[in-house]
This record gives C-alpha cells, structure tokens and sequence, in this order.
C-alpha cells in the first residue's frame, strides 16, 4: 500500500517548512520532502543563516582590531579562520536541527529526497542511493526556492569561481577577491571578506549598486562602503572569466568599450537567483510557467492544476525567506478555508552589511513614476543619541508619506539595526497609519529608534533634534 497524505509539500526551506507546519496545526495529514540532509532550504544551510553568522563574526574582528582608539587596549588580533567557519556551521546545525524538532512535534512527516510528480496525486521520490518510493496525496504545495544563477559561458567550481555558497565556505582569506554584482548578496560576502584582509573590487552592469531600492540611499551606501574599503567599478559588463595557476582573470568591457582585466584569487558570480523548478515532471502534470521558468499562480497560490499550489522564490515576486513563509501560511489557511493574506506592499528588504540597510513600500522614484504626490520626512543617525554615543552614527531614517492623507508608503533606513527598526514602520503600514501616527508615539530614550520618530516628525518639518 503507498503511503497517503492530504497534502504534501516539496521542499523543506522557509516557505516549506512553515506551510507543512502550519498545515499540520490545521488538522491535515502533513509530509514534507526535502533533497538536502538537512531541513531550512537555502536559507538555514547556505544563504541567510551562515551569512549573517560571518557578517557579525567579521563585524566583530573588525571591531576588535579597532577598539584602541575607545581606550580598549589589547595585544594582537589574530584571525582564526577555521575556527569562525565552525562557529558558522554551529549556528546552521542548531537551527536545522531545530526545525527537524517541530516538525516532530507538530506531526509532519519528514521524507528526505527529491521528489517529483508521477501524476497529480502521486509524488516519486528519489533518495541518496536512487532508491525509489512513491506517495498519494490529495493535495501539494511546490516550495522548491531557487538556485544561484551564473552569467554565460562562466561555470561555478565553488573554489575559484564561487557562488554565495562557495563564498560561505573558503578554507583561506583570498588576498583579492573580485564580485561580481552589485546587488545584496555580494555587497554582504564582500563585505565579510573584506574586513578579514580581502582587497575587494565589485563589478557591476549599472551605474548603482542595489537595483530597485530607493536611490539616495544607494547613493550614501556605496559612499560608506567606498570609506571602508571596497572598490567600485561601475558600468562594465563581464565579458569572461578565465582560471590561471594563481586563480582567475575577470575580463570586462566599460561603458566606453574600454577593456579592463581584473586578476583575483576568487570571483564571486553574484547576479541573481533562478527558480528551482527543473526535475520536477510540472509539464508532464500541465503546471504552467511564465518566460522566466516561474511557476503560474492565481491570489489563492493555484497553479493550472487546482490541486497544486506554490509559493516562495518559485513564483512572482522578491526572492525572500520572509516572503515564502508568509506564503506558507497563507497557502495553508487559504486550503482549510480560512482567509490567509500576503501584504505584498509590506515585505521588508534588509542588506546585513555595516550599516545595515533596509526598506518597505514605496521607493521615490517608484512614487514619482506612479504620479502620486508625496512628502519626506529625513532624519540623520549623527543626531541620534545612542548612535553617537556608542559612536555607530552613518545613515538616516527617511520616510515617505501621501501628500494629502499623510498615509506613509515608504521608509527607507540605512544604519545601525536598520533591519530591527523597520518592524516599526512595517506594522504602522500594515495599519494604514500616518507619518503623524509615528511621529505622536512615544519612544524611549535613548534609543536608535528615535530616528524613526525623528524622521516622522520630519515629515511636516517638525524635527526636534536637527
């Protein structure tokens, strides 16, 4: 007899794993296939989670080296880099590990392999010793995320042209390290490589770094990046890369057909990520995708075939694991007839470098193109209290508010715990407030999250402090 669930869940990352919890909370017959060893998707294995545990790690050999200067004195600084890779992968085996517990407590049951669909109700599964078994189920849901993509004719060998995962994973600090892309991913791992000793040149298409987010905050981003060290080379276009003995040569092209060769002993190709869903028979079953190999959905995450659902980076929209989890519930809640929601206006984006950045909502220029009249209010962290205090001031609070209604449709934050203080603007959104509704709110004092007030405040020419 095969094995029958209700619903079964492909992937085992942020949105999967979520969705299969919180199916199993709502009384459904739950599993969850995962091709990893592990449970967390790219996130807990080789994305957000090791990243974030090097940025801090990095972040504090950074800061210790420096702490003289505040009347700290101490010997020599010595970086041990096996040690920091594993403390790194500590973090990654709690965490995965801690998945694997609920779903235990919540019921799921737990397949590893890859699975694919033999029909629309019944999923092959393939494990690590190509032993196959197959399951029934009524319902599935495809969170499968997405892979690193590469640029043409360039091939990932995870030790001199390296992915964000070859990136997490380097046995020494390169002396040179050439990014390519300017974009969250390589501005974070440049970023951690270059406070351990990497000479860093990001090499980018455009004319800015961070496409898509709101401009006067790229602009101050890429000035305070430039001060700490890391290189820009704006506007050229790779051309190739090629290994030597001693590691590679990128070769590119600038905006005046000028040719310029970069040297290195890694490249990071970081341009992109693409959805992961090659292997899984969706044409065999008639699940439609869109040019970009994205998978098609209506508002209730239906695919072509009304039994099968998708979420997370397989489908429209940012490529993030708060995204994905929030499409797991409400994939989940939608099929037990409840009325599950994605905000879509109120998906924080967050760069973990120093400063951090981050953003929700509208960006001006996103603003300006839909003619809607708006108000800025701008505060800056030099005028912040604790900032200056624990001397950690770069950046400032900007938020964006309707004209007539005062309605706040953005904020954009570069600086200290940006992505801790975007929560606030994120739930004032979520409730329709105003700039005044934040800027009436009392905040302690002192705190960094009186730049938010501040630049609420700001908003109707008000500020306080500056």
């Amino acid at each position: 007899m095969l094995d029958k669930f209700q619903i079964v869940v492909i992937g085992g990352g942020p949105g999967g794993y979520v969705c299969a919890i919180r199916l199993a909370q709502l009384g459904f017959k739950t599993a969850c296939i995962e091709s990893r060893n592990t449970l967390g998707g790219t996130c807990l294995n080789v994305g957000c989670i090791p990243s974030k545990s090097l940025l801090n790690l990095s972040e504090e050999f950074d800061k210790i080296k420096n702490l003289s200067s505040k009347g700290i004195e101490i010997g020599e600084v010595k970086l041990n880099l096996s040690k920091m890779m594993k403390s790194k992968d500590k973090a990654v085996t709690v965490l995965t590990k801690g998945v694997e517990f609920l779903f235990k407590k919540n019921k799921v049951t737990y397949i590893r392999g890859t699975g694919s669909f033999k029909s629309k109700n019944e999923i092959l599964i393939k494990d690590d010793k190509n032993k196959e078994t197959i399951i029934q189920t009524e319902k599935t849901i495809i969170a499968t995320g997405s892979l690193p993509t590469t640029l043409s004719g360039i091939e990932f060998d995870e030790k001199i042209i390296v992915s964000s995962t070859g990136a997490l994973n380097l046995n020494q600090v390169p002396k040179k390290m050439v990014v390519v892309g300017g974009g969250y991913i390589g501005l974070e791992m440049g970023s951690v490589w270059s406070r351990l000793g990497t000479e860093v040149h990001v090499v980018e298409f455009l004319d800015h770094i961070t496409p898509g987010m709101d401009g006067e905050i790229s602009i101050e981003f890429m000035k305070i990046l430039k001060k700490q060290g890391i290189n820009f080379h704006m506007q050229h276009k790779v051309e190739g890369v090629k290994k030597n003995k001693s590691g590679a040569i990128v070769s590119t092209t600038d905006k005046d057909g000028n040719q310029k060769d970069f040297e290195c002993d890694v490249v990071l190709i970081s341009v992109g990520r693409k959805p992961n869903t090659n292997g899984l028979n969706l044409e065999k079953i008639g699940v439609q995708l869109d040019e970009k190999k994205r998978i098609k959905i209506n508002k209730n995450f239906q695919t072509s075939q009304d039994n099968i659902f998708a979420i997370g980076d397989v489908i429209e929209g940012p490529m993030l694991a708060h995204k994905a989890e929030d499409e797991g519930i409400a994939v989940a809640e939608n099929i037990a007839g409840q009325s599950g929601h994605v905000n879509y206006n109120t998906i924080p984006g967050v760069i973990y470098t120093k400063p951090e950045v981050a953003s929700i909502g509208n960006t001006e220029e996103q603003l300006k193109k839909k003619q809607i009249n708006y108000k800025v209010g701008k505060f800056s962290f030099m005028a912040n209290s604790r900032a200056k205090a624990i001397d950690d001031a770069e950046g400032f609070v900007k938020i964006l508010a309707d004209e007539k209604t005062d309605k706040v449709l953005g904020a954009h934050l570069i600086g200290p715990h940006a992505g801790e203080l975007i929560a606030e603007i994120g739930i004032a959104m979520e409730f329709g407030a105003s700039s005044e509704d934040i800027a009436r709110t009392c905040h302690a004092h002192p705190t960094f999250s009186e730049a938010v007030k501040e630049a609420a405040l700001s908003v109707d020419k008000r500020a306080i402090h500056s």
